[in-house]
């Protein structure tokens, strides 16, 4: 049974900003006093609270320096937390040291609970639970926000949905805590360690989806080892022969299996203990982007847009999907201009016989690794405006699909060269150059495009701030102001999904083909060492902190990466069918050895 919230009082003598509202300049002050009014207003009485019209929250506006009151800090007595946890459906550890679902009823059982202790909930889940609250707020009887008349709103409409869509609310963004922050940044990449990362505490402070894609990350390194060690020697003592690489092979197909099998129970373990494999998942609400003709919704009644599901399957099947395939059509022949560039190449080599023109063998391979990050990088942003054009209603859709479109592209963009060689041209001494080149030039890229440039740019910023800050006089809490004003400028982390695909384009240039380039395992250990610290030190230092986001594994990553291993297992056992010593144990009859690699596969 939930409690009552009509009971509640908003007062709280040590107000602690967890959240920033940054509204537009110019903000009409009506528009002000109402949004701000509905934020900290009492909740309406009586048990139903699948209408939520006030959030109870505390609100503090934030004078700049110009004197502007634009920009608001959020926070909420530790009473109003407690409610709002139960309210998220937020799963702690009981004093029995089993996981239940929180209840304020049943407070006394839970673990580490006192009336007197604010570090129950972490940060990172307090505020996750004012976000939950500031994204549910409704409309009642509004037929648009006042002062702005041209931004409609209906009974049940998102408030702060609107906002945003209407320009009126510039960001929501949680803060830093910066003593937590600065502990974290020691234990985390502070020092050169060698070690577990402190995933427990990426967990409290950034959530469990940050902590869970750095939980793989340092799982799928240290998978990565045997193969790196292996490969080592294998390198070194079978340089020159290509075709002894069935060991090798045998053993690539096998670990890109298990991997995945033992990463689902570690995922469990960790989410266990935390507390969101047991989370129910919350009903979803329609995306921010999505429009269409005010209907009623058949589930839960409200109105809300609705828009046909034919038309949007029209979109997809006679526009996107078109769209892709001529992506793909064009991938593929950049791909037959780098073999044309790699036989000029080879046959200036031929003719000239220098140290440079054995250079020049690796400048098509080099120059096609630059253009394929290139391609991928446009094609995303092609790929993220057909995906919003088609108009999907939740967010998960519109992720499954953009997803599906980004992969599909990247796998061929990234693979076709290598299978083309691996498969038509049959010729293992270029697979091995492209292979080696691909995979450490996207690495460099990556690196770079994603890490040193943004921390680079960041820095110049922050430099620029603190001497404008420097220069200020004002009464409010000049550290405050100087940290939500270096914050509200930092760049806005957008998820998981780009590091997620770099790890699996990584997964298939060691899973595919590395048997022939024992090396890439290697190089793939090296690159997510340094990958764990710069990821790390961007989001401590790069970009504002984002809200936490309680998952209870990686999602469809984990189906995309599953489908890899199978496109491996059967490469592998298709090189393993080519390989000369397997053919010389069917030299009378390539029929059975068809149906042997048929079989193992």
């Amino acid at each position: 049974m939930a409690e009552s919230w009509s009971f509640l009082d908003t007062f709280e003598p040590n107000f602690r900003p967890l959240v920033v509202i940054e509204l537009a300049k110019g903000t009409k002050e009506e528009t002000i006093e109402w949004f701000t009014k509905r934020i900290v207003d009492k909740k309406a009485n009586g048990g139903e609270y699948s209408m939520i019209f006030c959030a109870q929250l505390l609100v503090k506006p934030l004078v700049t320096e110009n004197g502007d009151e634009n920009i608001y800090l959020v926070g909420a007595s530790h009473l109003r937390l407690l409610l709002g946890a139960e309210t998220v459906g937020l799963v702690k550890e009981c004093n029995d040291n089993s996981m239940r679902t929180f209840t304020y009823s049943s407070r006394k059982n839970f673990k580490d609970f006192a009336d007197d202790n604010h570090n129950f909930l972490t940060m990172a889940e307090c505020q996750y639970i004012i976000k939950h609250e500031l994204e549910n707020l409704r409309a009642k009887d509004e037929k648009m926000i006042p002062g702005y008349p041209q931004s409609k709103l209906y009974p049940g409409k998102s408030v702060v949905r609107r906002l945003l869509t209407s320009g009126v609310l510039v960001q929501i963004f949680p803060l830093h805590d910066r003593e937590e922050l600065k502990k974290l940044r020691h234990s985390w990449y502070g020092r050169v360690k060698v070690g577990y990362q402190p995933l427990d505490d990426v967990r409290c402070y950034f959530g469990e989806t940050i902590a869970l894609y750095f939980g793989f990350l340092e799982y799928f390194t240290f998978a990565l080892i045997p193969m790196a060690v292996i490969g080592i020697p294998y390198y070194v003592f079978a340089w020159e022969d290509y075709d002894k690489y069935v060991m090798f092979a045998t053993f690539n197909l096998l670990w890109s299996t298990v991997i995945l099998e033992v990463w689902k129970r570690i995922c469990a373990l960790m989410t266990y203990r935390w507390g969101t494999l047991l989370m129910k998942r919350q009903f979803e609400e329609p995306r921010p982007g999505f429009h269409g003709v005010l209907g009623v919704n058949p589930v839960t009644g409200r109105e809300e847009p609705v828009y046909s599901s034919i038309k949007r399957q029209m979109r997809i099947y006679l526009v996107s999907l078109p769209f892709v395939c001529l992506c793909l059509y064009f991938s593929l022949y950049v791909m037959m201009i780098y073999f044309d560039l790699e036989q000029w190449a080879l046959d200036y080599h031929e003719e000239n016989e220098s140290n440079f023109s054995s250079l020049m063998l690796f400048v098509p391979s080099i120059i096609y690794a630059v253009v394929i990050e290139i391609m991928n990088r446009i094609y995303r942003y092609a790929a993220e405006f057909l995906t919003s054009w088609e108009n999907h209603r939740l967010e998960s859709s519109y992720q499954n699909h953009l997803i599906l479109k980004v992969l599909v592209f990247n796998f061929l963009n990234c693979f076709a060269s290598l299978f083309y060689i691996a498969f038509v041209l049959f010729d293992m001494k270029l697979l091995r150059q492209s292979l080696a080149t691909l995979l450490i030039t996207s690495q460099i890229l990556n690196q770079f495009a994603e890490s040193l440039l943004p921390y680079w740019l960041q820095k110049r910023h922050k430099k620029r701030m603190k001497k404008r800050m420097c220069s200020l006089k004002t009464d409010t809490d000049l550290s405050l102001v100087e940290q939500v004003n270096l914050e509200k400028e930092m760049g806005t982390y957008f998820g998981t999904f780009d590091d997620y695909l770099e790890l699996f384009l990584q997964f298939g240039y060691v899973s595919l083909f590395s048997c022939v380039y024992p090396l890439a395992a290697v190089f793939a250990v090296l690159n997510n060492i340094t990958e764990i610290y710069s990821d790390a030190l961007k989001m401590c230092r790069v970009y504002k902190r984002p809200f936490a986001e309680p998952t209870a594994n990686i999602g469809v990553w984990q189906l995309a990466f599953e489908t890899m291993s199978v496109i491996s297992v059967v490469t592998n056992c298709i090189l393993i069918g080519m390989s000369p010593q397997v053919n010389a144990l069917f030299p009378d009859s390539k029929m059975d050895l068809i149906l042997t690699v048929a079989l193992v596969e």
